[in-house]
């Protein structure tokens, strides 16, 4: 299997944390947990689909998943190549006119997002090209054609970066003090630049600090109350709907 990745070129820097090149020769069934952007995927070879309730459904080559606050099992063929976009937190709204959290917990095809001529003309291109590095650029050029001249919500990305700080262990209303703004406005702001509330991305950036935790050699009853969970319930409950696993078992297979 292969996971290669490719930083973007100075102008997408902004909106896009990296691109990645991903194949695989065996067909397989995969996990994917919760992350705090939204992913792009453009296969040029292979399909891909996603499972849900015991049912495949196949996926269109070129598809967009948004921000998620639960596992998705996803299910590829044998030979399968896909170039990904990992956005930033505040990217995506930076190339469509769509509301970020209109796509939440959404796996849709490309072209209900994009012009359809345009994201065929991207799949055309990336179908005759023989390199990883040609392909990430076709891609780049894509996401250039698509760049929009808006202004980026400094108040929102202060926001982001105190969520962080605190590995997602804040209150909400102490952000609209430190942000001096009220609680509406501050969600609805949030809500259209990440594609999430803030309560909502937080417990994100919290789950995705206690599986950085669960490699380490702290026990689990330390984990839960470093990242301030009420007690083990509330902690187990979180992390099954994240992962699908309690902690424990998580930790085990890992």
């Amino acid at each position: 299997m292969k996971f290669d990745k490719y930083s973007p070129i100075e102008r997408l820097k902004p909106y896009i944390k990296y691109l990645a090149v991903s194949e695989n020769e065996l067909e397989g069934e995969y996990k994917i947990f919760p992350s705090s952007g939204l992913v792009i995927g453009f296969q040029y070879k292979g399909q891909l689909s996603i499972v849900k309730d015991d049912s495949v459904h196949k996926l269109d080559s070129s598809g967009i998943t948004g921000i998620s606050d639960s596992y998705k099992i996803f299910s590829n063929s044998a030979d399968i190549g896909t170039i990904l976009v990992f956005f930033t937190e505040i990217g995506f709204i930076h190339f469509s006119s769509n509301p970020t959290n209109e796509l939440f917990n959404l796996s849709l095809s490309l072209d209900d997002i994009f012009d359809k001529t345009s994201v065929t003309e991207v799949e055309e291109k990336l179908s005759i090209a023989n390199t990883d590095k040609h392909r990430v650029k076709i891609v780049e050029q894509f996401l250039i054609s698509q760049l929009k001249d808006i202004q980026t919500d400094k108040l929102i990305v202060e926001a982001i970066k105190l969520i962080y700080q605190s590995n997602g262990n804040v209150r909400i209303k102490e952000l609209n003090d430190q942000l001096c703004i009220s609680q509406r406005p501050f969600e609805k702001r949030f809500k259209k630049v990440v594609g999430v509330t803030p309560k909502k991305f937080a417990s994100i950036i919290r789950f995705n600090s206690v599986l950085e935790n669960l490699s380490e050699t702290k026990t689990l009853i330390e984990i839960c109350y470093e990242n301030n969970f009420f007690d083990q319930a509330h902690f187990i409950k979180d992390f099954k709907q994240f992962t699908g696993e309690t902690p424990e078992h998580f930790k085990r297979l890992s």
